[in-house]
């Protein structure tokens, strides 16, 4: 038996940019939101971290990514992406999975007002 011919087109189903967005884990929308809503005061500063760009000290709350140097996080601060991201961020509150249950019809049952017993 051959392989199937179609092969070569499975591989390429998903894009490059789908790969690698799915890499690295990112928080979602409500988290970053929670974060932006604290005050400076509560905020620490970076610790250092060998993993990550830049030891970890260069990062962008809104975007929640790190750098390797302070010039390209300066550089990001300019894209079109982050600016996109700031003005979502600072819009309305984003939606939460308690949102999406309730939408969904998976919250607490409203029966309406209780009646009296005749």
């Amino acid at each position: 038996m051959g392989k199937c011919p179609n092969r070569k087109v499975k591989k390429r189903r998903y894009s490059h940019k789908t790969a690698r967005l799915a890499k690295f884990l990112r928080k979602g929308d409500d988290a970053v939101y929670d974060e932006l809503q604290r005050s400076d005061s509560a905020k620490n500063p970076l610790p250092f971290d060998e993993d990550l760009p830049g030891m970890g000290q260069y990062y962008c709350l809104h975007c929640d990514r790190y750098f390797a140097h302070e010039s390209v996080r300066d550089e990001h601060f300019k894209t079109k992406r982050h600016k996109k991201r700031v003005k979502e961020m600072m819009g309305p509150k984003p939606h939460t999975q308690l949102d999406a249950d309730l939408a969904a019809g998976m919250g607490m049952p409203d029966n309406g007002p209780k009646l009296m017993p005749v």
